[in-house]
């Protein structure tokens, strides 16, 4: 469960930290940028809000919700695995692509230890 939350967590962050490479590389008026703190902000709860339900999710150990988990993270390693052609395209996006591909790896990380099934036999009644 610790490895399971924690993976989320780091991924988390690491999305999080996309955001910043993101404002930091902006190349126009219309996208995210440090000029304004306000949509940097709200950018950074929209992640947080939409990391909540694997959070809640990695502390269960049924297979059903397992499944459920899996499901959910393996749109956000797409989101990952999506922005590193983005990276080539942004001036200046050689950081894009270095966080898009550790996030993909933490990503598929998290995927992998959700999926792994747990070695001890838990029988229930």
């Amino acid at each position: 469960m610790l490895k399971r939350f924690s993976l989320v967590v780091l991924t988390m962050l690491m999305a999080t930290a996309t955001l910043f490479v993101a404002a930091q590389n902006s190349v126009g008026e219309n996208v995210i940028s440090f000029d304004q703190p306000a949509a940097i902000i709200i950018s950074i709860v929209i992640v947080v809000l939409l990391f909540l339900p694997p959070l809640i999710l990695s502390f269960f150990d049924h297979i059903a919700v397992k499944i459920i988990n899996a499901v959910y993270q393996s749109v956000i390693v797409l989101a990952f695995i999506g922005l590193i052609p983005i990276g080539f395209m942004v001036p200046n996006g050689s950081m894009t692509i270095i966080v898009a591909v550790l996030g993909t790896i933490v990503s598929i990380l998290s995927l992998v230890v959700v999926l792994l099934k747990n070695p001890t036999n838990n029988e229930a009644v």
